[in-house]
């Protein structure tokens, strides 16, 4: 018996099949210097959005993660300010965009990385419609652990219910 024939063997994607897989998309993690202002990092944000359009790509979320302290020093710098840019394209535009934070000084560690599965769902980007999420949640974890201390008070008296009942049942 001839083992290789047995055996299934793992068949790489071709171009065309990666390019038209509707769930497979990049993601491109960057960490910006910490000294910079609030607005600049808006606008290298909006920067690298508009150049990945340009380069063919599109768009799936785009978030700032805030500032970060790094596991070591990158740059002389201890903390940076880490944005993820989930984006899908045939992956020709990665080499250009990252090549343009290779050359800006903002920008002191990128990397890109190939996601398999569901597309990422977009968060709202503003400040003030985070905000009032934010309070939405608060509302409905206040009013979860008022249902759970009602649960508990329930199960606690229906506790005492079982052994009254015990009690009378044994009398």
């Amino acid at each position: 018996m001839n083992r290789r024939s047995s055996h299934q063997y793992y068949e790489p994607k071709t171009l065309s099949e990666t390019m038209n897989d509707p769930q497979s998309y990049y993601e491109t993690m960057y960490i910006l210097r910490p000294d910079i202002a609030e607005d600049e990092v808006i606008n290298h944000i909006d920067k690298y959005n508009k150049l990945l359009e340009e380069f063919g790509g599109t768009i799936l979320d785009s978030q700032m993660r805030g500032k970060r302290r790094l596991a070591y020093q990158i740059a002389k710098h201890r903390e940076g300010i880490y944005v993820q840019l989930s984006h899908q394209g045939d992956g020709q535009h990665i080499f250009k965009i990252e090549k343009a934070m290779r050359l800006n000084e903002d920008v002191i560690r990128y990397m890109t990385v190939k996601q398999e599965g569901p597309l990422p769902t977009p968060r709202p980007s503003n400040k003030s419609g985070s905000q009032s999420e934010n309070k939405d949640n608060k509302n409905v974890n206040v009013e979860s652990k008022e249902n759970q201390a009602v649960a508990s008070a329930d199960t606690s008296t229906s506790g005492k219910d079982e052994a009254e009942s015990k009690e009378n049942a044994e009398s």
